[in-house]
């Protein structure tokens, strides 16, 4: 996998502070070797770039521009919490769109953050994965992505 800091600058990638919960949870929790990301909204800067639903406020290409800004948020709550350095492998992710009636493009949406994790960790980006549509998500927000990471 090869240092995650030194592919983060190669890629451009900047790990902002990690994004405050809207609600009662915590970003992330570790138990054993396993971190458990909450659901992270494409937050930029305390604000979300876009609202609305995917296939009709939202085009496709650009939730999944948010998808991978979620995905960076993903990794701004595991570093905050044990380190980028500790991950072994991305296990599973979960990527929520906010889908307007016919909608069936979920898979490539989620694809922003798949893609993400392959470039940042390599074969140990490589993950099991769900890409659901939903009717609506928290602030409005196009997407949503939620992880599990194995750490060292």
């Amino acid at each position: 996998m090869g240092d995650v800091y030194a592919r983060l600058a190669e890629l451009g990638v900047a790990i902002p502070p990690v994004v405050p919960p809207v609600a009662a949870y915590v970003p992330a929790v570790q138990t054993g070797n396993h971190v458990y990301v909450s659901g992270q909204l494409p937050m930029v800067d305390g604000a979300l770039p876009a609202t609305g639903l995917v296939g009709a406020d939202v085009s496709a290409e650009r939730a999944k521009e948010l998808a991978r800004q979620s995905g960076i948020n993903v990794l701004a709550a595991v570093e905050a919490l044990v380190g980028l350095g500790r991950v072994v492998r991305v296990v599973k992710i979960v990527g929520f769109v906010a889908s307007a009636p016919g909608f069936t493009g979920q898979p490539a949406v989620v694809n922003g953050a798949s893609e993400l994790f392959g470039e940042v960790f390599g074969d140990a980006g490589r993950h099991a994965r769900s890409a659901v549509g939903v009717s609506s998500l928290p602030l409005n927000a196009p997407v949503e992505v939620e992880a599990i990471l194995e750490i060292a």
